[in-house]
Parts: structure tokens; sequence; C-alpha cells
């Protein structure tokens, strides 16, 4: 980095607004790129059949799972990185960054091979029966080959922010997702005399797009900013410090996925059509949704940059402004939603069981996105604090005593209505117990160092 843009990647000074809206500014445009490319993919599978849109919901959970668990990885990594800048130590971050990524390397490769042996029954589990079961495994065992560097990238962009740059981590995930949405209808529908692979087409875009993402991702790290070490020194001392908080974000990052996972079993007993209306609605909150995960994953390198500068003011600043631009967003979500949230869903698909699910979901769930926000926000704060366990406490308790619960309850009342507004109700709690606990934990943190 020149010294100007060293200047800029040093969140201890300079105004914090500033940096809050520059870090999540440019990680907002790239999370909407991806989810707008998985918004287009279900309007091209939505042309393909109802079919091919359930087929891929169903793999949802799973994804989101391996997901979940490498950005678990990256969550610790990242953690200890931002301090170790924070506190001037860039070789050490060096190490940090070369450690962590080759950890998510290994995991990612182990999940792949297990997911392709696996597929059918895992599948057949969450409740994928007869053609869409096969459309299922065909999907999943394409993009398996496209997790590994899916997730290296992923985890790059994160540690990237926490180095101190806010724009490249943008430009990686914008650039896959871009190139997803065009590679797309030529794989789907065979145009340009290529064959119609359908669901397949969907997967292999997925695949040969984000392993672009990967050589950008692998540019910056080895030839632009030098941050690779090739040496296994301190390897141990890297992977107890990133595991310390890795392993418990690895395993409250999954609660979501298996909740999610159970909604899907529960919608199955409705029909495809509700299954695929559920999708639907899900990729289009995505797009929404986005905006307070670029707001909550500017957390992490603002608070552990300012902790590791023992700067705590300007740490409970960081945290104010993220907790209200969260909410802010999540009025003008609910608005959107409720004044254009059947016409977004018309656009996938027209069946008139996909779009009551669909539009039902989406006059329920935008409005608590904001209290999400601030869950992911305060937990973004623990783990950057090396403090994952409050966060796991927090996402067990999501799925024992709320989630899962209340939508069995609610399921058996009043149908889908009920679960999405399970979902909706569980979003508003953890947001606030996050909130007034991560508090408590700031306070005397910094207590006990002064």
């Amino acid at each position: 980095m020149s010294a100007g843009t060293r200047d800029e990647a040093n969140f201890a000074s300079g105004d914090m607004s500033r940096h809050v809206i520059r870090l999540s500014g440019y990680m907002i445009l790239g999370f909407l790129a991806m989810t707008l490319s998985q918004f287009v993919e279900a309007v091209y599978l939505g042309i393909v059949g109802t079919a091919a849109i359930a087929a891929v919901t169903f793999t949802f959970p799973v994804m989101m799972a391996l997901g979940a668990a490498t950005r678990g990885i990256g969550m610790g990594a990242g953690a200890v990185l931002a301090r170790a800048m924070g506190a001037g130590d860039r070789e050490r971050a060096a190490f940090l960054t070369t450690h962590g990524l080759l950890l998510v390397l290994v995991f990612n490769v182990a999940c792949s091979v297990a997911l392709v042996v696996f597929a059918e029954p895992l599948f057949h589990l969450l409740g994928a029966r007869g053609e869409i079961l096969d459309l299922v495994v065909a999907y999943i065992t394409i993009a398996a080959i496209g997790f590994p560097p899916f997730g290296l990238s992923m985890v790059g962009t994160g540690l990237m922010r926490s180095i101190g740059d806010p724009v490249f981590p943008g430009v990686v995930i914008t650039t896959g997702s871009v190139l997803q949405v065009i590679i797309g209808p030529f794989l789907i529908f065979g145009l340009a005399g290529l064959p119609a692979l359908g669901v397949e087409g969907a997967a292999w875009s997925f695949v040969i797009a984000r392993s672009i993402s990967f050589l950008l991702s692998i540019y910056w790290f080895v030839i632009r900013e030098q941050m690779i070490r090739a040496s296994f020194r301190h390897f141990a001392n890297s992977c107890r410090a990133i595991l310390h908080v890795g392993i418990p974000a690895m395993t409250s990052n999954l609660i979501e996925p298996l909740a999610s996972g159970v909604i899907t079993r529960l919608l199955a007993s409705y029909g495809t059509a509700v299954v695929a209306g559920f999708g639907v609605a899900a990729r289009i909150e995505a797009v929404v949704f986005m905006v307070v995960i670029g707001i909550s994953s500017s957390t992490a390198p603002l608070v552990g940059q300012n902790w590791g500068a023992r700067r705590f003011d300007r740490v409970d600043m960081a945290l104010r402004l993220c907790y209200r631009y969260c909410l802010v967003w999540s009025v003008i979500a609910a608005t959107v939603m409720w004044l254009g949230g059947g016409w977004f869903v018309s656009l996938i698909n027209n069946e008139p069981g996909v779009v009551a699910t669909a539009t039902m979901y989406l006059a329920i769930i935008p409005i608590s996105i904001g209290f999400a926000g601030m869950a992911n926000v305060a937990n973004g704060a623990f783990n950057a604090l090396s403090k994952p366990f409050p966060p796991l406490i927090l996402s067990v308790l999501r799925l024992g005593v709320f989630y899962v619960p209340l939508a069995l309850v609610a399921s058996a009342y009043f149908g889908p209505t009920g679960i999405f507004a399970a979902v909706a109700a569980t979003n508003v709690v953890l947001g606030l117990w996050g909130r007034a606990w991560n508090r408590q934990v700031v306070v005397r943190e910094r207590q006990r160092i002064a």
C-alpha cells in the first residue's frame, strides 16, 4: 500500500462515520452484487421450471452451513489479524493471514468431498424426493468443486478488511457475481451452441465465476500486498489464536443453517410450491439483508483495530453507528417489500402458490432484519475481542429456545405464515439481547484493562 492508502487503512484514527461508510459501502455493493446474482439465477431457474427452483432451494441449508463454518474460521483469523494491525505488527499479521487461509483450504476440500459422497441421503433427510432429489444431487455434486475457491475468496475479503483495505474486497465479490450472471444463461439455456444444462449449468456458472474471484484474491495477497509467507513458522500459535475464536464462531454460525434446514423440512410438508415460494422470497430478502450484513461486517475490523490501539471511545462510537444504520435500513427495506414484494416475486415465478407464499414471507420478515443486523454487529464485536462464547450461547438459544420451538408451534396453528412470524420474533428478541450483552462485556473489559 502507498503511504496514503496505509493511513486510510488505520481505523484507529480519522472520522469514524467515514470509516463505517467506506467499509460498509464497498462490502454492501459486493454483497448486493452477490445476492442479485442469486436473484437473477432464480429468474433463470424459474424459466426452467418450479422443480428447478425447489431443487436449488433444498441446497440452501447445506451451502449456508458450509459457508457459515468457513466464515467462522475467517472470523477467528480476522479478529486476531485486526488487533495485530492495530498494534502495528504487520509481520505477525502476514503469518496469521497465511495460516488462516491454509486452514480454510483444508476444511473446504474435506467438506466438499464429504458432501459429494453423502449428497443423496443428506437431501433425502431434508425432504427432497423423486425428480427433485435427482436435480439436487446433480447440482450439489458440481457446485462442490467451487466450494474451496469460493471459501478462500470469501474469507480472503474479510482478511483484506482486517488488514485495512475496504475497496478490493468489494471488487472481488462483485466480479465473481457479475460473471456468474453473464455465464449462467449460456450454460443453463444452452446459448451460443452450448448444451442446455439446466440446474447443472447454474452449478457450473457458480464454479467458474467463483474460481475467478479466488484468482483475484491470490493476486491481492501474494503480489500486491505480499501478505503470504511460505513458512509453517508460528503455525501452531496461529492456529490456537485463530481457532480460539474460530471454532465457537463456526458453531454459532452453523445454527442459522440448521434452523433453515428445519424450516425447509417443515415447509416441505406443504408441497413443492410452498418450498419454491420460500426459496424465491429468501433470495429477494437476501438482497435487502446484505445491507445489514455489510454494515455488521465492518464491526470486526473497526473494533479490532481500535481495541488493539486502546482507543475505547472509538470502539463505542463504531458500535453506536452500526446499530443505528441497521435499524434505519430495516425500516426502508420493510417499506419497499410491503409496497413491491408481489411484483418482485412475479419476476421470478407467477405460479399462484409460489406467489402467495413468497409475498407473505416478504410482508413479515423484512421489518425484523435490522434487529438481526444488531445481533450480527454484537457478534462481530464479541469476536473482535476474542470473546466467542456469547455469540455461541445466543445462537444456541436462537435454535433451541426461540426459532425452532416457535416455528413448530406456529406451524401447527397458522401454517407457513406462523413459521415466518416465528423467524421475525426471534430476530427482534436476539438483536436486543445481543446488544445489551455486548455492552456489558465491552464495559467490563475496559475496566479490566484500566
